[in-house]
């Protein structure tokens, strides 16, 4: 499939599906002509790398992962690895997010909210 059929067919620009390639999320061969060539499974690669990014995956993650996951025999159970990976460090990410909270909290309402972490150092 040429650049601009794999970009519609898949919901995407020209421009994404070339920085795709650039970083290495998918690859194509050049024609003669210097047209880019996809191969067909390029397509539920690219709508696997969209549900990745909307579960929080950034697309440095995916590129990592991609390969050990093309190369695994059970795709599900890596893919849950994977998931079970991302959940860890989101409740990592939530647990700092409620300590600044809470030390954001304590500094409400304070005469000078900048001094109260001097004053603890």
């Amino acid at each position: 499939m040429r650049i601009g059929e794999i970009a519609e067919r898949a919901g995407l620009s020209t421009d994404t599906v070339r920085f795709y390639e650039k970083v290495g999320l998918v690859a194509s061969r050049r024609l003669s002509n210097g047209y880019r060539d996809f191969p067909p499974e390029t397509l539920p690669w690219l709508d696997y790398v969209r549900t990745a990014q909307r579960l929080g995956f950034s697309l440095a993650e995916i590129v990592r992962t991609g390969e050990q996951l093309k190369d695994s025999p059970d795709s599900a159970a890596a893919l849950s690895a994977l998931f079970a990976a991302k959940i860890d460090v989101i409740d990592a990410r939530m647990a700092e997010l409620a300590q600044l909270r809470s030390e954001l909290a304590d500094r409400v309402d304070t005469a000078c909210p900048l001094q109260v972490a001097a004053t603890r150092a």
